[in-house]
């Protein structure tokens, strides 16, 4: 075994280039340019190795909804760990903590009869939400009910089954994925994908009609469920037509096939409301939770069923004298712990609320941005937006590839000290809900400048 590193003079970069292998990053690129190493944060802001600042435009990854310095969920912490470090929820056990917290997430869903399982990554509550989907109709007496539908632009996790069910091709080329069994359909972005003079409720009534005719085309007999974020995060932020979840959900149940909500990115309040099922106006018959469950402080998520789905369940479980899913850390108690502690402050803050009120901000703020000649659209509800990057306005057409617009974008938002991310065409912004208006409108003038130099980089002037 090779001795460990102590040369004092490695820098962190250098050694997390020789030994970290990166999640979703090009490994040849990281080996020439090295990370952004971030030692620490304070508020809504995150600081380098060098000391620059950088406002947090995504919350990291959409979940440090309390910023980065919060001392109340750093204390719950520390409390549980001094009481109770580690417990399981294996045969019949649980931690004191994880069942008030069960309580407190089955209240906030309003699904009747709801029950809460636990597990601590957002991939994970989507592999087990489609596990409980195969063994509610195998315990109904149709085990054919295997297929999953799922959508195009959709990001569900990086899982075998997570990936598969994402509609993002580049998860899936290096795997030889999707699994067997996925059906993607269109992505519900009308101003992508909609037909000349289509309206919205034009678009939702034809992409209805072709979920009809594939369901068709399957055999309702052969599909278990079907899953969607209720605003789509890492394909772009887009905010399908109103009216689309009810018709869906709607035709769905009428072919005995459950509605599946990943609200990994839009649960606990992100989109003005405490989940984004209630935002987009449908009810899911389970729903997989994550990121701000804990405000990124801990590694938690969890799956809601709901009592027609539990009921099923249990029956099973007790034929089958267990039911055979888990992990080692369901339910673990300090993330509960955190959790707990942070769906108090949310509550304090009425966090519904102020995320309605702040995203009126935000969108208010950025809507002018919709004339800078590099932004064809502009999307999102409560504190999430996507700003579509387009070549030509009129045209709606993309830049080429090759040219990596939205890499170049993130880089200059981070020169002026703002962190985004993009994604391809799309750049995002998820800020903590502990964003003022001020913070708001200083994050979208640095956005600005961002996009100005990209423009005039490019060989272009506004």
């Amino acid at each position: 075994m090779p001795p460990l590193d102590t040369n004092p003079k490695t820098t962190t970069a250098e050694a997390d280039r020789r030994n970290h292998l990166h999640s979703q990053t090009n490994m040849r690129r990281h080996q020439q340019q090295g990370p952004l190493v971030i030692e620490r944060g304070e508020g809504i802001h995150v600081i380098d190795e060098d000391g620059q600042s950088y406002m947090e435009g995504m919350s990291g990854l959409w979940c440090a909804s309390l910023g980065f310095s919060n001392r109340r969920l750093a204390s719950a912490a520390q409390r549980q760990l001094e009481v109770l470090p580690y417990y399981h929820t294996f045969n019949h056990r649980v931690p004191a903590v994880t069942a008030r917290l069960a309580e407190r997430i089955s209240e906030l869903t309003r699904m009747p009869g709801a029950k809460v399982f636990f597990a601590c990554s957002g991939s994970e509550a989507n592999d087990s939400m489609i596990k409980m989907a195969w063994a509610y109709h195998r315990a109904k007496g149709k085990p054919s009910k295997r297929k999953v539908i799922a959508h195009q632009k959709g990001f569900h996790g990086s899982t075998v089954m997570g990936a598969s069910l994402s509609g993002l091709p580049n998860m899936h080329a290096a795997f030889g994925l999707p699994l067997d069994g996925i059906i993607h359909i269109e992505c519900p972005h009308h101003y992508r994908n909609s037909h000349a003079g289509e309206s919205e409720t034009e678009f939702c009534a034809r992409l209805v009609d072709a979920l009809q005719q594939r369901i068709e085309a399957e055999g309702a007999h052969n599909i278990a469920a079907f899953i969607s974020e209720p605003i789509m995060g890492a394909g772009g932020v887009i905010v399908p037509p109103a009216g689309y979840f009810a018709a869906v959900k709607e035709l769905l149940a009428r072919h005995d096939i459950l509605m599946l909500a990943d609200e990994i990115i839009c649960g606990f309040g992100r989109t003005g409301q405490w989940f984004g099922h209630q935002t987009m106006g449908f009810t899911p018959d389970l729903m997989a939770c994550a990121k701000s469950l804990s405000a990124g402080y801990q590694p938690i998520s969890c799956v809601a069923v709901s009592g027609m789905v539990y009921a099923v369940l249990e029956k099973q479980s007790h034929e089958l004298n267990g039911f055979g899913h888990g992990f080692t850390y369901s339910g673990h108690p300090v993330a509960a712990a955190v959790a707990l502690e942070a769906l108090d402050i949310y509550a304090e803050m009425n966090v519904p609320s102020h995320t309605q009120a702040m995203g009126h901000v935000l969108h208010q703020t950025l809507a002018p941005l919709l004339d800078h000649p590099l932004i064809g659209e502009i999307r999102g509800i409560g504190l999430v937006a996507g700003l579509e990057l387009v070549e030509d306005k009129a045209s709606r057409s993309s830049f080429p590839a090759d040219l990596a617009i939205g890499g170049q974008v993130e880089l200059a938002a981070r020169r002026h000290g703002l962190i985004v991310r993009n994604m391809g065409d799309a750049i995002a912004l998820a800020p903590p809900f502990i964003i003022e208006s001020e913070q708001i409108k200083e994050m979208v003038a640095r956005l600005r400048a961002a996009l100005d130099d990209v423009y005039h980089a490019i060989g272009q002037r506004p």
